[in-house]
């Protein structure tokens, strides 16, 4: 057999092996045939349903990890419009936190006024409208949250000054960076990433 005949044979060799891994691999998988017929129809269909994506979001519960046992809850509901891309200060929304040990401490919800995020990255700012901690209400708070699977990070505008009530006036969107870990199977955050016109 001559050398260009054998470069032929096994080339058709590997593509019908090639062909049949793929058929098992097809039929390993729940059937859904399409026919030729079909296909356009499918196009159609999902060019024909519009798809609606917001500017940025921030959402999602979770517990902080504390070797003392500190019961400390994060939970986050901000979002911004596609309408509202070029303007971080109009995202709308709620959070709220609490922080309890032996059976002491205070909880806190937030109204949202700005939400920037980057990547997996969130940050996200608001003022207090209820809490149970003398002095909270009337102040704006930021959070960051790091959007990292089953390990995510979070962060807070008061860690240097331990209480969000001690904390100076605080411009929109502002916070510290994520050095909190979220406590393993208690919930997760998720970032809608925000992306800018450039």
């Amino acid at each position: 057999m001559k050398r260009r005949t054998k470069i032929v044979v096994l080339g058709s060799a590997l593509l019908l092996t090639a062909g049949v891994a793929s058929a098992a691999t097809a039929s390993d998988t729940p059937r859904q045939r399409t026919t030729a017929s079909d296909a356009p129809r499918q196009q159609a269909t999902a060019s024909d349903t519009p798809r609606h994506r917001e500017a940025a979001a921030l959402t999602g519960t979770a517990k902080l990890y504390r070797s003392a046992g500190d019961d400390i809850t994060f939970s986050f509901d901000a979002h911004l419009a596609a309408e509202d891309k070029a303007d971080p200060s109009k995202a709308t929304g709620t959070f709220a936190f609490g922080h309890y040990l032996n059976g002491e401490g205070a909880r806190a919800e937030v109204k949202v006024d700005c939400l920037l995020t980057g990547g997996k990255v969130a940050v996200v700012s608001g003022v207090i409208t209820d809490s149970d901690l003398p002095g909270a209400e009337g102040k704006r708070v930021g959070v960051t949250v790091h959007d990292f699977g089953r390990h995510d990070r979070l962060g807070y505008s008061w860690a240097s000054t331990g209480s969000p009530v001690d904390a100076k006036e605080l411009p929109k969107c502002v916070s510290s960076a994520p050095f909190e870990k979220v406590l393993k199977g208690t919930g997760d955050f998720t970032v809608l990433p925000w992306q800018p016109a450039l």
